[in-house]
């Protein structure tokens, strides 16, 4: 349980970085994720997950 804290607490780290330091061009990003469509925004998920598996394995 305690991994599985450890690694929830880094995900909510990084993912609070980016609107900390640049708020504006998080902004701006977030924007065009929203206008994406559904077949990229999956595109977009199932890299991240391949990636986070890569990263896991290594």
């Amino acid at each position: 349980m305690g991994s599985v804290l450890l690694a929830i607490g880094l995900v909510l780290l990084i993912e609070g970085l980016l609107p900390f330091l640049a708020p504006r061009q998080w902004r701006s990003a977030m924007l065009r994720i929203a206008e994406l469509r559904d077949g990229q925004l999956r595109f977009l998920g199932l890299a991240s997950i391949a990636i986070g598996l890569l990263l896991i394995v290594l």
